[in-house]
């Protein structure tokens, strides 16, 4: 049994901590949710302090006693961050070394150098691709962005061409590949395995990325043809260091706690024995904390060091990496706190009996809830974590395989139509020089057919395995 199945079996033991029916708790699940979109749209509150205000009302909302609500609340935001919270740490750092030893500007020169005409929207995509496994989205726009703005105008290329295979690239792996914050969250909420998780991840993001990124950007380039504003093309990390690492180091580094977290979920299918030295290795090496611990100090030595760091410098970089991590680790808490909450007051209960004769998938379902939300409050990671908290009775009885679908599916549905709600659609859009109509041509498109796309291979895959 899982975890969270072991959650929820001492959760239905103590029974739901209101008695309210089923017409009041969806009415307080709306208002709560009504809340959370009202103050972070019309307030432009922060995320943490909505979900917080969002769940207290949620519970007031539905008549349970508001001691129980806030204890409830702070269990779930303790137990969240201590799940995924070292994880994003490591991941911060590990995108900060990327950046500042010049890693990432040598992966893109290599890859750049290699490809030519028709081929350099994939190339874009492969770059966005690898650099976004580590990094969160908006310091890999901030990243990558120069380099597309840099190919455009020396290569006469268009901007969209370029520009939406490298948003195409980030996107997808932040919403459907671990150790994204977003993906993680649902993870621990779902009880489903990370491995397996990130293996389905993968094979769903090929395609998608495809589709949405240099297949798309053939339509985008005709829609939108802009230049690249010469004012947004900062001076790239590498050119302010003597020398860098190189590629191959770079890569390892990158793609190691992938590849360490993939043979583990590889070793628990063929070994099949928790006995066996074999396995027990790998469930150590092969665990989230270690796979990204081990990159982090490989990163040291293969990054940092050829990049001239010092001791000194190295710990101010690590530092640096940790400060702008401080919010989405609130938003992640309080995520989970509001998924606690959901859970508490018997809304998951609610849920698993009214869906007991519908003929909706359960895939479907969340990915619809997760779409919802998206919708309403612009933020990914909200969409993520507040539909994981609904539908996670779901996957109480659910296999390993479709507990690990169902996280996809969330985060396909948190990657849905972002508009001008959105932070990173306004990022896009400055970052770019558009206008509002032209950034929902390109990006709100682009973001609607991954999560579509996405969605589809949930559901396709769900039929064969």
């Amino acid at each position: 049994m899982t975890r969270l199945g072991v959650e929820m079996l001492a959760a239905d033991a103590v029974g739901p901590i209101t008695s309210a029916g089923h017409a009041r708790l969806g009415l307080a699940v709306l208002a709560g949710i009504a809340v959370i979109v009202l103050l972070i749209t019309k307030f432009r509150l922060h995320a943490f302090l909505a979900l917080t205000i969002g769940s207290l009302a949620l519970g007031a909302f539905a008549g349970a006693p508001l001691d129980e609500v806030i204890s409830g609340f702070s269990g779930g935001l303790g137990s969240t961050v201590a799940g995924v919270g070292v994880l994003i740490a490591l991941g911060a750092v590990l995108g900060k070394m990327l950046a500042d030893s010049g890693g990432a500007d040598q992966i893109v020169d290599t890859v750049l150098a290699r490809a030519k005409g028709r081929s350099m929207p994939w190339a874009m995509v492969l770059i966005a691709s690898v650099i976004g496994l580590p990094l969160f989205f908006e310091v890999g726009i901030v990243l990558l962005i120069p380099v597309v703005l840099m190919v455009a105008k020396r290569g006469s290329y268009s901007l969209m061409r370029i520009g939406v295979p490298a948003l195409a690239g980030l996107s997808v792996m932040h919403g459907l590949v671990p150790p994204h914050p977003g993906p993680l969250v649902a993870i621990d909420a779902l009880g489903a395995d990370l491995g397996v998780t990130l293996a389905l991840g993968v094979l769903v993001a090929v395609p998608t990325v495809i589709i949405a990124g240099p297949v798309f950007s053939r339509f985008a380039a005709r829609w939108v043809d802009v230049p690249a504003p010469e004012r947004m093309i900062p001076q790239r990390a590498s050119e302010q260091l003597e020398r860098r690492p190189g590629f191959g180091a770079t890569l390892v580094t990158v793609l190691l706690p992938v590849v360490l977290m993939l043979a583990k979920a590889l070793v628990e299918i063929v070994v099949d024995d928790p006995g066996q030295p074999v396995q027990r290795v790998f469930d150590v090496v092969g665990s989230p904390l270690i796979a990204l611990l081990a990159a982090v100090l490989v990163g040291i030595f293969a990054l940092l060091r050829p990049a001239g760091f010092s001791r000194e410098r190295v710990s101010g970089l690590v530092e640096k990496g940790l400060a702008p991590i401080a919010g989405i680790l609130l938003i992640v808490g309080a995520g989970g706190g509001f998924k606690q909450t959901l859970i508490d007051v018997g809304v998951g209960q609610m849920i698993l009996e009214i869906t007991e004769d519908w003929s909706v998938p359960a895939l479907l379902l969340a990915w619809l809830i997760a779409v919802t939300i998206r919708l309403a409050t612009g933020s990914a990671t909200v969409a993520t974590v507040s539909a994981a908290g609904l539908v996670a009775p779901l996957a109480a009885d659910m296999s390993t395989t479709h507990a690990a679908l169902l996280v996809l599916a969330i985060g396909a549905g948190s990657l849905f139509f972002s508009h001008v709600n959105d932070a990173g659609f306004w990022l896009v859009k400055e970052y770019f020089g558009l206008s509002v109509g032209q950034t929902v041509k390109t990006w709100s498109v682009m973001e609607t057919i991954i999560s579509v796309v996405a969605g589809a291979l949930v559901l396709l895959l769900s039929l064969v395995i």
